[in-house]
C-alpha cells in the first residue's frame, strides 16, 4: 500500500489516528502493468491529488475489496469516500473527479 501526496504537501496523516488518516484519502486499485492504470496515476499525481494505491495483483486482500466495492476485478478502480468509479480512464476520471468537487486545472 502506497500512499501519494498531493502538492500542498498533505497525506491524509496531518490529523487524528492511524486508521482515519488512511480512510480520508481516496483508494485507486491499480494493476502493475496496466496502461490505464499509469495514465491516471500520471494525472493523479500532475494535479497534486493524494490518494492511496493497492497492487490487486500483489494483495489478494486489496483483490477481493475492490471486487466486493465495484462488482469486477478491471483496474484502475477508484473508491472516493464510497464512491465507485471502475473500468475507467482520464477522460472517465475528470468529470468524476469535478462531482466530487475537486478543484483541478484542466490542460
Amino acid at each position: 500500500m502506497e500512499k501519494h501526496t498531493s502538492t500542498d504537501g498533505t497525506t491524509g496523516e496531518a490529523q487524528g489516528s492511524a486508521a482515519s488518516r488512511t480512510a480520508s484519502l481516496p483508494i485507486l486499485y491499480i494493476k502493475p502493468g496496466c496502461p490505464w492504470c499509469h495514465e491516471v496515476i500520471d494525472f493523479l499525481m500532475s494535479k497534486g491529488i493524494g490518494y492511496e494505491e493497492r497492487d490487486v495483483l500483489r494483495d489478494p486482500e486489496a483483490m477481493a475489496e475492490m471486487r466486493r466495492k465495484s462488482g469486477q476485478t478491471s483496474a484502475p478502480t477508484l473508491d472516493w469516500n464510497g464512491k465507485i468509479l471502475a473500468d475507467f480512464g482520464v477522460a472517465e476520471l475528470k468529470p468524476f473527479l469535478r462531482q466530487q468537487n475537486v478543484k483541478f486545472e484542466d490542460s
